[in-house]
């Protein structure tokens, strides 16, 4: 793989991770469009350092409100701990069942199957922007329409952690998107439910790093061609990718937060059906 493809891969998954258009699908289109294979496993050091830094990203873009949020009092970390592990909870329970549900279904119960054979498949990863594209736009209209808009409770914490669980095995559902419309469409503030959701990430993601990381152990044990050599050789293009990640998170999520609070959020929804058709003719 070459330096000018990794910062390519680095600055599409910095931008779409964090805006709502779907990392996963764009970095997939990337990849097949510069002839990589998006299913091998060689890709996943990788996508797990492209996953860090843009989580940094997050962290450093939001700290400063957390701290203020969270971290203001006992009574508000306690509370907000609360609704984070809940929708986490729900997420896990969601997404797992699903994948069980795949698996049995899709993958036969094959004991060698795995989810992310599905991530080659563009009519699903259209399938899941166009799926966002219209929650997103739907989402902008009821927020409209809502005169009282209020804060999160347990139950919306249920919900918004439900439809977080719906988008991990589909590629091309962002997370981001659903999270933050799911909580627009309940009647949550913009700034609250921006907050929240990439707050959810933060916790969501050093679970999907160890998982790719896993999946990259298995890989390097069971395939000569991904020698633990060739993997260390691959490290310092991977680390110069988590860079671009992180700046183009960083870009990626001033974005996004002038959009929620100029009432641009519905042109995201747009652009994902535009994406969706898209990704239908490429494949």
């Amino acid at each position: 793989m070459y330096f000018i493809q990794i910062i390519v891969l680095a600055i599409v998954q910095g931008l779409a991770e964090l805006l709502p258009v779907s990392s996963s699908a764009h970095v997939i289109i990337a990849e097949k469009l510069m002839g990589l294979d998006p299913t091998a496993p060689d890709m996943t050091l990788l996508l797990v350092m492209l996953h860090t830094g843009t989580m940094f990203a997050v962290i450093i873009y939001f700290w400063k409100t957390w701290r203020t949020t969270y971290f203001s009092s006992v009574k508000n970390f306690r509370q907000n701990a609360f609704y984070i592990i809940l929708a986490t909870a729900v997420t896990g329970i969601v997404g797992l069942t699903l994948q069980s549900l795949i698996k049995r279904f899709y993958g036969h119960s094959a004991p060698d199957f795995e989810i992310e054979r599905l991530f080659g498949d563009t009519t699903l990863i259209a399938a899941g922007l166009a799926a966002a594209g219209i929650l997103i736009i739907v989402s902008s209209r009821f927020h409209e329409r809502n005169a009282e808009q209020g804060d999160l409770s347990g139950t919306r914490a249920i919900v918004i952690g439900l439809v977080q669980g719906l988008c991990l095995p589909f590629r091309g559902f962002s997370r981001s998107g659903a999270t933050i419309s799911t909580g627009l469409a309940l009647g949550v503030t913009r700034k609250r439910v921006e907050e929240f959701s990439f707050a959810l990430a933060v916790v969501l993601t050093p679970a999907v790093i160890a998982k790719e990381g896993f999946r990259l152990f298995h890989s390097t044990a069971a395939t000569p061609s991904l020698a633990r050599g060739n993997l260390l050789h691959l490290l310092a293009p991977s680390l110069l990718g988590m860079v671009f990640s992180f700046i183009a998170g960083l870009v990626a999520l001033r974005w996004l937060s002038r959009w929620l609070e100029q009432d641009r959020w519905h042109l995201f929804g747009g652009y994902c059906i535009l994406a969706a058709l898209m990704v239908f003719w490429l494949g």
